[in-house]
Formats: C-alpha cells, structure tokens, sequence
C-alpha cells in the first residue's frame, strides 16, 4: 500500500505542474460578474477548457450565484477547477427540481479542484424541511459537491459550508486524494455529512478540519482502501462505517484505515454501524489507531443494532458479517459512561477483534464502562475502561 501510495502521489504532483502550465480560462471572459448569477458563464468556461489539455478554469475573488451545474468529463487532458472566491447556492429546494447535486463533476481524469474558496449551500432554510428523522425513505436534499466517476485526481484547500445534505458524496471514483479540505455546518443541521464515500476506492483524506450535524466522514458500501490521516472532527456524529446493511446488494467494505484523527465534542467516536434484519454483508480489515477523544459520546462504538428515530424492525439480527477490526491507542475523555461499546450480531458474531491500549476518562463524576456482545476481543495494554461485561 505504501508503495501504491507513493506512486499516487508522484502522479498527482506531476498532473498539478501541468495544470499550471495549461490555459487559463476565467468565467469573468464569458460574461461572470461578482454578485451574479454565473452558472452559464461556468459552463461556457468548463466546456471550452474541457476540450484543451492542461487547462484551469479560474473563479477570482468575489461573491457569486451559482445554479445547478454538471461539470462533465472526459476532458481532453488534465484540468483544475480553481475557486478563488464564494459560490452561493440557491438557498430555496425548488430550484433544484428534485435534482440531489448542486455541482457535480463527473466522469472525469486528472481533475484538480484547488484555489482556497468556498462552497455555500446556503442551507438554512432546507434543514426545516428535512424529513429523515420521520420517514424510513425520505426526500434527498441537494448535496453541496458530488464527485461521479472521478480518477487520478486532488482536492485541495477549498470549504465547503452549509449544505443542504451531505457536503461532498463519491461514487465509483478512483486514486482521490482530500488535503486541507474545511468542511463547516452547525451542530444541529440534519444529515449534513463531511465527506461519504461510496463504492470508490483508493481515496486518501489528510488533515481535514470538519465539523458538521451529521458524521464527519461516513464509509458506504463497496468501499475500498481508503485512508483517513490527520482528521479534526466535531461537532458531529464521529467517523462512521456505514450505516451499512439497509439496501439489498451492497458491496463489501475493507481496506479502510483511520490514523491519528481528533475528535472533540461529537455524539459518537469512531464507530461501524449496520442494521438489523439486514441481508448479507460483509465489513473487513478496519483499523482505528492514535486517536484523540475529547468530550465525545460513544467513543468507540460497534452497533449492529442502528436504527435511528425507531424506523426500522430489529427483530431479526443484521447479517453483515465483521471482521479484521482494531481499535488501538484511543485514549481522552468521554461524555458517556459506556466509553467503549462493541454490539455485534447474534447471527455473525464479529470475529478477529482487537482492542489494545485505551485510555477514556469519563468528563465527570464516575468511571467510565465497557460492553461487549457477541464477540471475543483479543485485549493488549492499558484497559480503561476495563473489560467488565462480556456477553456471547
């Protein structure tokens, strides 16, 4: 993996020194004014560089409106989209006509989306309509960046700032790497996910800072090598796998690797979650080491029993099997007692667990607990809390 990792790197270093050296092609030449409505002067801007290799499509400094747009590849070669200023988006859901992306780049190699602006979706008055919390399939609400079908690429230094829904979505993208991405939304806006990664593999997230209403970074199906560096997290719901096990025919996750993140202030810590009476699954090979807690609820959490708001029927137990999993030098504090909470499935008990050098303080009175259920941890080093309730 490391040497895969190195020769991504070179690749992406060596496609930024070409998009530096391509043609320039600024929205202001096709029409784009600050405080306006830019989404055709974009698109002119986005197809004519599209046809040239090594082009950059430039959005300077200012404030502009921005419609829904699909920035659509293949291009002739290497391209960067870089954002200088603040994209708005429409603040009202009906100027989206039931569409769930605002912008969305797709089928697209050698992209480069960089230049230290914003995305803002403007989400305020969306939140209020947000229906998930009451129904099983509820209405998808604009996500702020989709990323479809995208290889070989980099995002780097650009926010992304109250979305409507998730923030950033991948699907089926390749070789992704995230740097410095800043990810912002309140506390208390409903399913705004950081970053959800969804049947993509090769992605590297580093030393994003994301603080949200939802998971900072949430893990789909079909998910593969994937690693997470350097992340802070909060507030929010945690790093999350999953929720896993709702939809028939999902694909496996593995590969996945959660280094060094912070996390401070969020309901849940790092944690994998799938549902009951699910069909089969499978999540394997997922490893959580040198993290931070400060005040997080949950922090290490397995729980093969998700269903949020009571949608679902647990009568039956999940069937996605889990294993190949470790959760190593987690240490800080916790705002719940039970710090530590690995609830697997009666049906596949989780398998191949380790649990080694944890140290979480409760953040008041009283010590903090563990609970495991169905499954048998190999446990090294310090154990704080220590193992005292096992149910198999």
């Amino acid at each position: 993996m490391g040497k895969n990792f190195c020769i991504a790197t070179v690749s992406l270093l060596l496609l930024l020194t070409s998009t530096n050296a391509g043609q320039v092609f600024d929205v202001k030449s096709y029409g784009a004014q600050t405080n306006g409505d830019i989404t055709q002067a974009l698109t002119q801007a986005w197809k004519a560089a599209c046809a040239v290799a090594g082009s950059k499509v430039v959005i300077s400094t200012g404030i502009y409106k921005l419609g829904l747009v699909t920035l659509l590849g293949p291009c002739k070669g290497a391209i960067e989209f870089n954002l200088q200023g603040t994209l708005q988006a429409p603040s009202d859901i009906e100027s989206f006509k039931g569409k769930d992306g605002w912008v969305v780049f797709e089928s697209i190699d050698s992209l480069t989306v960089s230049g230290g602006g914003v995305f803002d979706g403007q989400g305020q008055m969306a939140w209020q309509k947000n229906n998930c919390a009451k129904k099983y399939s509820c209405d998808i609400l604009p996500i702020n960046i989709r990323f479809n079908f995208i290889t070989n690429s980099i995002v780097q230094d650009i926010t992304s700032k109250d979305s409507k829904f998730f923030h950033i979505n991948l699907l089926g993208c390749k070789n992704l790497q995230f740097q410095h991405v800043t990810i912002t939304a309140p506390g208390d806006s409903p399913n705004t996910d950081g970053i959800h990664v969804g049947r993509s593999s090769q992605i590297n997230i580093t030393n994003a800072n994301i603080g949200t209403g939802d998971d900072c970074i949430s893990i789909g199906d079909g998910t593969q090598d994937i690693t997470i560096k350097q992340v802070t997290c909060g507030p929010g719901h945690g790093i999350s796998i999953g929720s896993l096990g709702r939809y028939q025919n999902e694909q496996p996750v593995s590969g996945v690797r959660v280094i060094g993140a912070t996390l401070s202030n969020t309901n849940n810590g790092v944690r994998i979650k799938t549902w009951p009476a699910s069909p089969s699954g499978i999540a394997s090979d997922i490893h959580f080491e040198n993290v931070i807690m400060d005040n997080v609820g949950n922090p290490i959490l397995i729980d093969q029993n998700y269903c949020p708001n009571n949608q679902c029927s647990n009568e039956s137990p999940s069937k996605v099997k889990i294993g190949n999993v470790s959760f190593k030098n987690i240490t800080g504090t916790s705002s719940t007692l039970e710090a530590v909470k690995l609830v697997c499935s009666k049906s596949v008990p989780c398998q191949q667990v380790v649990v080694a050098d944890i140290d979480l303080a409760y953040k008041g009175s009283g010590s903090t607990t563990s609970t495991y259920v169905n499954v048998q941890p190999a446990v090294s080093g310090k154990q704080n809390p220590p193992i005292c309730t096992k149910k198999i």
